[in-house]
Order: structure tokens, then sequence, then C-alpha cells
């Protein structure tokens, strides 16, 4: 294998595992959210970024903020 090749397959791996973090981590805040939203608790300001937003576009802007401290 060539230096590109490995590269490409090493950055095709990091690709996947942060596309599997980000699908956990939606279905765990997603989760939070929906059940905060059944008991009418202000569970907007328990996630960064998610002030104002819709509940799947709060979620997805929860998910990117804490996606940002793990690279």
């Amino acid at each position: 294998m060539t230096e590109l090749e490995i590269r490409s397959t090493v950055a095709r791996e990091d690709s996947r595992a942060l596309l599997g973090i980000f699908v956990v981590c939606f279905a765990v805040l997603l989760l939070v959210a929906l059940c905060a939203q059944l008991v009418a608790c202000p569970w907007r300001s328990w996630l960064p970024g998610a002030e104002g937003k819709s509940l799947i576009g709060g979620v997805k802007a929860s998910v990117y903020t804490f996606m940002s401290y793990l690279t």
C-alpha cells in the first residue's frame, strides 16, 4: 500500500467513527429532550446551543457542540 492509500483508509475509518459517535449522542440527547418535553421541563437550557430552536434542531446543535469538544 502506498502512503496515499493508507491515509485515505485512515480518513475513511475516522469518518465512520465520528458518524457513529454523532448518531449515538443524537439518540441519547433526543431521548432526554423528548422525556423532558413530555413532563414540561425547560430542557433547552440544559443542552448547550439548543436555545430557541425546534426539538430536532436543538438536539442537533447540542450534539455538534458536544462533538466540537472531542476533536
